[in-house]
């Protein structure tokens, strides 16, 4: 999949998409991700790497180096994350349609679900979305449509949902 991001970017933060959990592999194969730390009290917080394909809304990741990537740092919303995935939708067609095409799919998609899922609209907003697509590659092998929408604060991270922040 590939991030992209909205005309506002996130700042510092190259997207990432998280989904469900590796089932029992965590513990024989650990994250790839550099360790997250919580910036208050320095400790370590857990992280697992989760396949990207497989994304959920209302799950929480930390950002990840690159443009295409197939699993991403998953974390507790409870802990700081850098976003969350809130809003999915499948891409439709037989034929890959063009990254433009697909990137303004998303971008329109996503833009529609923000304030729905904030509470308030983008352009009040202090926040910033971005979102996972297919490449052509995922597309064509791995019949891959899936575009997930991610939010998060261009200031850093965040603890807990944003959810009705109204921010």
């Amino acid at each position: 999949m590939k991030l992209s991001s909205s005309t506002r970017s996130l700042a510092a933060a190259a997207v990432l998409l998280a989904g469900l959990s590796l089932s029992g592999c965590t513990a024989l194969f650990p994250s790839s991700a550099p360790p997250a730390t919580d910036s208050t009290t320095g400790e370590e917080i857990e992280q697992t790497d989760t396949d990207v394909f497989a994304l959920s809304v209302g799950e929480c990741l930390n950002d990840t180096d690159g443009t295409e990537v197939s699993e991403v740092p998953l974390v507790d919303c409870a802990d700081e994350h850098d976003f969350e995935v809130y809003a999915d939708f499948e891409l439709t067609g037989d034929e890959f349609p063009g990254t433009d095409a697909i990137n303004t799919q998303a971008d329109e998609q996503c833009l529609t679900e923000f304030e729905s899922f904030v509470g308030i609209s983008y352009d009040d907003s202090t926040l910033g979305y971005t979102y996972f697509t297919p490449t052509e590659g995922s597309w064509t092998d791995g019949d891959d449509r899936l575009v997930s929408c991610l939010i998060g604060d261009p200031n850093g991270k965040v603890a807990g949902t944003l959810k009705g922040a109204a921010k």
